[in-house]
């Protein structure tokens, strides 16, 4: 899954604004009518700069500027013009104030645009750890230091925000009309997301508000936006916050969330929604993907490394629960054959007992007590601690306990230790891939001879394919699972048929550049590394297919990638595997959601002789066969109440 977000307190962000389709109200007294009647307040120090923050700005300082406005410090790209030097008395109204973390301050905005679309008339006023003394409504006239912050540190490749720091500000009045919000919608966000620069950074770039919707951002950074009547397509996380969509049309999938099919289109009219609004006042709403927040919600254009662009709502609208249920998948026929998979989340015996009550109840509900689970992210049996242990036998017998209770099958499990800090996950965790299978419906052939590093191979038994290990990992000792999750590949019979299925948990997302990355296109460097993995799986499923040009193959699990990826054309080159995903209808390609992105990570692909459209990958069409069936059941994902981040998978086999 995609780098855990482990965050501290918020860190100022900015974007840059459009002029097009500005509309703003008249503001009650004028700085300039407040100075020559003298009714100036004293002056109010705001806070130092961040501490730690990183800053684009030059140690050295320019002269005082006088007669600065916004966007003047804005200007016309994502970096101020004005960055490290001080700017004196800048006029503004104070359209919002974070008054809570170590990241406070305040946005104030330009009554008074400019003509040009690409420059921003608001900023954020960052006074650390300290509440600013303003309220929404006062007119200000600020001093300060122009800097550009970096969310995450400038190596993680994201935007810049443009701030004020070191500030002190005069209030003249108060208040005041609040500019209108611009409507973010089809119409004022284009659908082409980013530009692209042959230096990889864009920050240097004019911004083009009218042709890229990064731009479009970027030029109204720090202004009051809003969105009116929008849907859900990322639940409410942990952090209070949830993702929508100003483009109700474009890519929907089909529970209401958006879909994330192409590189080229990562569904530019995505945004994240927080609340500046406290939450005994107002609690943030508990939504899932396909509600929506009616109304309007409005606020100031935010920036953050855990999404970008993020509407801090000074006003929320109001939850419209669409009644989003937990799918249910059939319960597999006698005659066929049901492999699942599953990403538990790091499940250790530490988790309280209801999440293992939860994972049981969908594989024993929801999913129908499939005959054999390839299971990822499995803990072993000290969870997080980082003491040595490798044993999962715990982990694993807390599971099927909860199954049984749930009124499932007695499954038995197996699996390979891994070797101690050597599969990557989180530390001490020691996460590996296991079978679970029902004995009643399906046989296990236990071969002696596998290990945390001894490779499984290919031999043919009596005509057939065979492995030389039962459970085996493959290739363990291969510079491609480097900190990463070995194969495990497991022999099974059923109904006579012998059945190979490999279970896999390819290396994660974590280092690519971000969808909203200053570097354009964003560099996806952890794909080099599963482009390995999936070489290795490949050659190995070709082994046992060249033993056997009539072996049922069956590849399952997180692998980290979209099935329009390198990996998963590599994987699946040669036409040795189908990738049972693209078998399905394009609005239900999806098992998992990331900043408001249905997409795919989780797989199952299986070999010709199972059946279904051969494994060429080229048009993307083909017929469904009549001996496999596939579906991603919706059970997780989509919902702010989650027993794991991923949905689960199931295909049934008829031999």
């Amino acid at each position: 899954m995609p780098s855990s977000r482990h965050r501290t307190s918020p860190a100022p962000r900015t974007g840059r604004t459009t002029g097009t389709g500005r509309r703003y109200v008249t503001t009650g007294t004028l700085v300039t009518a407040a100075l020559a009647a003298g009714l100036l307040t004293a002056p109010t120090a705001g806070a130092a700069g961040a501490a730690g923050a990183t800053t684009a700005a030059t140690a050295a300082t320019a002269t005082a500027t006088a007669g600065t406005r916004i966007h003047d410090i804005q200007g016309t790209t994502r970096l101020s013009p004005l960055a490290g030097k001080q700017v004196t008395e800048v006029p503004g109204v104070v359209t919002a104030v974070r008054a809570f973390g170590s990241a406070r301050g305040f946005w104030f905005q330009d009554p008074h645009p400019d003509r040009s679309a690409a420059t921003s008339e608001a900023v954020f006023v960052f006074t650390g750890a300290t509440t600013p003394a303003v309220a929404v409504g006062d007119a200000v006239l600020v001093s300060a230091t122009v800097g550009e912050y970096y969310p995450g540190g400038e190596a993680a490749g994201l935007q810049s925000v443009t701030q004020l720091t070191k500030a002190t500000w005069t209030v003249t009045s108060s208040g005041n009309a609040l500019p209108a919000a611009v409507r973010l919608n089809a119409r004022t966000l284009p659908t082409r997301y980013a530009p692209t620069s042959r230096e990889g950074s864009i920050e240097k770039l004019r911004l083009n508000p009218d042709r890229y919707a990064l731009d479009r951002f970027e030029s109204l950074e720090g202004m009051r936006v809003a969105v009116k009547d929008a849907p859900v397509t990322g639940a409410t996380s942990s952090h209070k916050d949830l993702w929508v969509t100003a483009d109700p049309r474009h890519h929907r999938t089909a529970r209401g969330g958006v879909l994330y099919g192409d590189y080229a289109d990562p569904n530019a009219a995505r945004v994240k929604v927080s609340s500046l609004i406290p939450f005994a006042q107002r609690p943030f709403p508990v939504a899932n993907v396909g509600d929506e927040l009616t109304g309007v919600t409005a606020g100031p254009l935010d920036y953050d490394n855990y999404g970008g662009y993020t509407l801090q709502a000074t006003e929320l609208g109001t939850l419209a629960d669409r009644g989003l249920k937990r799918e249910t998948t059939r319960r597999q026929r006698d005659g066929e054959l049901a492999v699942a998979t599953y990403n538990v989340e790091n499940l250790a015996p530490q988790n309280p007992q209801a999440k293992f009550d939860r994972l049981a109840s969908a594989l024993v509900t929801n999913l129908a007590s499939p005959d054999i689970v390839a299971l990822e992210e499995v803990q072993d049996d000290s969870g997080v601690k980082n003491d040595g242990t490798v044993e999962a036998g715990a982990t694993l017998k807390k599971l099927t306990d909860a199954v049984e209770k749930a009124g499932g099958p007695r499954y038995e499990w197996r699996q390979i230790d891994p070797v101690d800090g050597k599969d990557g996950g989180q530390p001490g965790g020691n996460i590996r891939t296991a079978f679970l299978f029902n004995p009643a419906r399906v046989s296990f052939t236990d071969i002696a001879g596998g290990g945390s590093t001894t490779p499984v191979d290919v031999v043919r038994d009596h005509g057939q394919a065979a492995l030389t290990a039962s459970p085996g990992r493959v290739e363990p000792a291969d510079a491609a699972w480097e900190n990463s999750r070995k194969p495990l590949a497991g022999q099974f019979t059923f109904r006579g048929e012998r059945v190979f299925v490999i279970a896999n948990h390819f290396n994660s997302k974590g280092g690519d550049q971000g969808l909203d990355s200053r570097f354009q296109p964003p560099a996806r460097t952890s794909e080099v590394q599963r482009g390995k993995q999936a070489a290795v799986v490949n050659t190995f499923v070709k082994r046992i297919l060249a033993a056997d040009r009539k072996a049922k193959v069956i590849v399952a699990g997180d692998l980290n990638d979209y099935q329009f990826s390198p990996a998963l054309r590599t994987l699946t080159s040669g036409k040795v595997l189908t990738d049972q995903v693209d078998l399905l209808p394009a609005k239900e390609r999806y098992g998992y959601v990331f900043q408001g992105n249905s997409q795919v990570l989780d797989h199952i692909l299986t070999s010709p002789a199972m059946g279904g459209k051969d494994g060429s990958r080229k048009g993307g069409s083909g017929k469904r066969g009549g001996r496999t069936d596939y579906d991603i059941v919706h059970v997780n994902a989509e919902f702010a109440d989650q027993a794991s981040d991923h949905d689960p998978q199931v295909l049934r086999w008829t031999p």
